[in-house]
């Protein structure tokens, strides 16, 4: 399988981060940092889902974030989107920053900034949202055209590297019913790929696939991770997050709890929230 090829970014010593305390030598391939979560909050109605969480996360890192359901996992990953809009706090992507500002949400300056994050911050869903009626060339033709302005040429040759990458070259004409659900979310991962993104968000993407198709999906992103893609990915697949990862964020009750290398998290847990989770988690 083609890895896309990693970019040369400059490097710059670890600093420490809410709850990780980073080796003094980073792995050489991570660089700078890109997405920066400062104090997030969020609020529904008297429903208390982040309190408080800062997290970095730097060029070519993969970081995968895990917790029991209800913990903020994929709220946190919705804020860094805005597809949830923080109660507090700011959110920076590849020097985009936008601080929270509910009162203000529709105000031009506001949306133009969420859809500069969005530009730079790519997000894979649990259900893969292909269009039906478009062959798989044309789901990820369709917003680089629209929305980058590229000609159909140039968006179709980037597509059909993409579809390589993920293993479906042969399958660009294909319409998503045809496809299995493995085959579909690999699309959908070509398909983000295709706006060229600064970071890849994944909520749960292996969440609704049968058994037998999660392997192929994972592996693709696997393959990803080591080639450099920046990542964050909410999971319950602890084989892969110890196979894949840069780095391992734990959260219960909206907080951080402890982050780190994926050997230090899964295996030697420093936390006893962390170390209660595995446990639970590892003998359903």
């Amino acid at each position: 399988m083609t890895q896309t090829e990693r970019p040369d970014h400059g490097q710059r010593p670890a600093t420490p981060t809410s709850g990780y305390e980073q080796d003094s030598t980073l792995p050489s391939h991570i660089g700078e940092p890109i997405v920066q979560v400062e104090g997030v909050e969020k609020y529904f109605g008297d429903n208390h889902v982040l309190r408080g969480v800062d997290l970095e996360v730097r060029q070519r890192e993969a970081v995968m974030i895990i917790g029991r359901s209800g913990s903020g996992k994929t709220t946190l990953l919705r804020c860094i989107n805005f597809l949830e809009e923080p109660t507090i706090g700011a959110i920076e992507v590849d020097g985009v920053r936008v601080q929270a500002d509910p009162l203000h949400a529709r105000g031009r300056r506001h949306r133009e900034q969420i859809r500069q994050i969005r530009l730079r911050a790519g997000m894979l869903f649990q259900e893969f949202n292909l269009f039906p009626h478009m062959s798989v060339l044309a789901n990820c033709i369709e917003a680089p055209t629209r929305v980058l302005g590229r000609s159909r040429e140039h968006a179709a040759e980037r597509a059909d590297y993409y579809l390589e990458v993920v293993g479906l070259a042969e399958k660009r004409d294909e319409y998503p019913s045809r496809l299995s659900g493995g085959q579909k979310q690999r699309v959908a991962i070509a398909r983000a790929l295709c706006m060229e993104p600064k970071v890849l968000l994944f909520d749960e993407p292996t969440s609704a696939l049968d058994p037998e198709l999660i392997g192929e999906v994972l592996g693709v992103m696997e393959d990803l991770a080591h080639s450099g893609t920046t990542m964050i990915v909410v999971t319950h697949e602890m084989h892969f997050a110890q196979e894949a990862a840069d780095r391992v964020v734990f959260m219960e009750d909206g907080v951080v709890i402890e982050q780190g290398p994926p050997e230090q998290v899964l295996n030697d847990p420093r936390a006893e929230e962390t170390s209660h989770f595995l446990r639970r988690f590892l003998d359903r």
